[in-house]
């Protein structure tokens, strides 16, 4: 959905900017402009006195303006922030072996993955997304380590026993995944 979104507001400011900018290179090269165009040459201006103090008087102006700005600014952070959010994969198509494709629950093989590297010693908790394609998802693991889980042994499980299970069992031929490895806080032990 979001790319679908981002490819309509794309296409249409560039077509709104390439459109503007051409009538404005026409008008400044002397060609013919529409005759509803506000700038008609290298002098003109986009907006004369008159047309700036022209619904100074009217008292709808300003707050339509104010307005449909706000609406605008709104839009924007929203579609700012769509493309921030990373988005999780739907659904993962995966080889059955008889040459038929099967499809699978995104959100199903994250949980498998994710119970898969919790049962592993020393990991207090994971959290798995799948990103990427459907024909090749990547995978983004935040595991977190309790105290005693040495990371670089806790890593090499993860990727020999879990990601290699996750990627076999979903007969993927590569499962790419960045991991994130973050330490539970604990307390002092005390000593007597």
């Amino acid at each position: 959905m979001i790319r679908l979104v981002n490819r309509v507001l794309l296409a249409l400011i560039g077509l709104a900017l390439v459109c503007g900018g051409g009538v404005v290179l026409a008008a400044g090269a002397g060609w013919p402009v529409p005759s509803w165009w506000p700038y008609a040459g290298p002098r003109g201006v986009l907006l004369s006195r008159a047309n700036r103090i022209r619904y100074r008087e009217e008292g709808w102006w300003w707050p339509a303006v104010i307005a449909a700005l706000a609406i605008l600014v709104v839009l924007a952070l929203w579609w700012l922030l769509a493309q921030l959010r990373r988005a999780r994969l739907p659904e993962v198509l995966i080889g059955s072996g008889d040459g038929e494709g099967a499809v699978v629950r995104g959100r199903a093989l994250e949980d498998v993955l994710a119970g898969d590297a919790e049962s592993l010693d020393g990991v207090a908790h994971a959290d798995v997304r799948l990103t990427g394609r459907r024909t090749g998802p990547s995978a983004r693991i935040r595991l977190l380590l309790e105290p005693h889980a040495p990371p670089a042994a806790t890593l090499r499980r993860l990727t020999h026993e879990s990601l290699e299970h996750a990627r076999s069992s979903a007969g993927l031929a590569t499962l790419p995944a960045k991991v994130r490895l973050r330490a539970a806080k604990h307390r002092a032990e005390r000593v007597s």
